[in-house]
């Protein structure tokens, strides 16, 4: 025991930081698994901001990346925010990381080479020798980003042509879209994805949820964000795989994204979970078949939360989303959909009847007690009479006031 704490001991006063290795190639997999304290282990060309804001919710202290972080390709996000919030990040220089780093291992960075963080040995054992990112690293990258950024937007552009060859039936026409359940003709439709924000702007949306009661559409892990937060999900949006069996269970439709041969991804977990689904060949993103769903079978308003499409944005999600595919989906379905903060911003719900009557009845209950107290029976009604007739006229007013 005093060796065990004399070796903890040693630990603490070691420069540099420690953690527990979470190693992973699929990235997806590895943020299940990450927590408070770990260091990631992770292969990203190009990290992009949602990979970068769970690792950061989940209280990282470094990240080691054996792929570029900043490729130059594009700005992306990521890495930037990373650094941003203290996470320190670095890119290995040789490319056996995956074999030198043990998931679950103790390793310690310092002056960018990770260690294994063992006290037995009197000389460290080196893993892997990496470049650290700092803020002036990530900034000049970033600044090179930008400037080439003018071809990656001629690629953007062929992109949405082929796009366009290969799905105007679909995009113009909605031939291809499944036809749920649901009535959405004429309804407000909110949708909730797994973008940056997402749980941010579904509770900004409280009160226009509360009020107009649209449709809840999840996707992907946004239909867990929405649980979470107390809603129902109407229909969700996504690979079965990255769902809970209790969100999956709950009632909602499923619509499970396909690819254009027809071949969707998790319908064996379907099968095992014994509930329906319907598939959807396309080359979007689970959320630009949401929008093009909901639009396609009439919604009037369409309101996003956590799936914002800005121009840093579409380039950010380019290496695993069709970024060709988001962009003219946004504008097929324009003249209908508005973000979550944009909708807050705008939105002023009406104060609801029970709370005038309730000014209403306390206003009377102070002119009856004052009544009974001063005795002047008379005078005293007389002005209750006229509190009440001007509370009467105020709640009309308001009732009448636009939304």
């Amino acid at each position: 025991m005093r060796m065990l704490a004399l070796l903890s001991k040693n630990s603490e006063t070691l420069p540099g930081r420690t953690g527990t290795a979470r190693v992973d190639r699929d990235t997806r997999r590895l943020l299940e698994r990450v927590g408070p304290g770990d260091i990631a282990v992770l292969d990203e060309m190009d990290l992009d901001q949602v990979t970068a804001d769970r690792l950061v919710g989940a209280g990282v202290v470094a990240v080691v990346n054996t792929s570029p972080s900043i490729s130059g390709r594009y700005p992306n996000i990521g890495p930037e925010v990373l650094v941003a919030n203290g996470v320190l990040l670095l890119d290995t220089v040789s490319s056996d990381a995956f074999g030198r780093i043990k998931d679950g291992a103790r390793v310690r960075i310092e002056g960018g080479v990770v260690y294994a963080d063992r006290f037995t040995r009197k000389e460290p054992e080196v893993l892997v020798e990496c470049l650290e990112l700092d803020e002036e690293a990530v900034a000049d990258r970033m600044c090179e980003a930008r400037n080439g950024l003018a071809g990656h937007l001629e690629s953007f552009a062929g992109d949405a042509l082929e796009f366009i060859r290969a799905e105007s039936s679909l995009l113009m026409d909605g031939i291809g879209v499944p036809d749920p359940d649901l009535d959405f003709n004429g309804r407000q439709v909110v949708v909730v994805g797994d973008g940056p924000g997402h749980a941010e702007d579904l509770k900004k949306l409280k009160p226009f949820i509360k009020e107009y009661a649209p449709i809840m559409v999840g996707v992907g892990r946004g239909a867990e964000a929405m649980r979470r937060a107390g809603y129902k999900p109407d229909l969700i949006v996504a690979n079965p795989e990255d769902l809970a069996a209790r969100t999956l269970t709950a009632g909602a439709e499923l619509i499970v994204p396909a690819d254009l041969t027809g071949r969707a991804e998790g319908l064996e977990r379907v099968k095992e979970l014994g509930i329906g689904a319907i598939t959807f060949p396309c080359s979007g993103t689970p959320a630009d078949l949401a929008l093009l769903l909901a639009h396609h079978h009439g919604a009037s308003l369409i309101v996003t939360a956590g799936a914002a499409a800005s121009l840093e944005e579409f380039f950010d999600r380019g290496r695993r989303d069709s970024n060709p595919a988001t962009f003219l989906t946004r504008l097929k379905v324009g003249e209908s959909i508005m973000d979550a903060t944009a909708v807050a911003t705008l939105y002023r719900s009406r104060v609801s009847g029970a709370i005038i009557s309730l000014l209403v009845l306390a206003a009377l209950v102070v002119v009856i007690v004052a009544v009974l107290a001063a005795g002047h029976g008379s005078e005293v009604l007389a002005q209750a009479q006229e509190v009440l007739t001007r509370a009467e006229a105020w709640g009309r007013e308001v009732l009448a006031r636009p939304e």
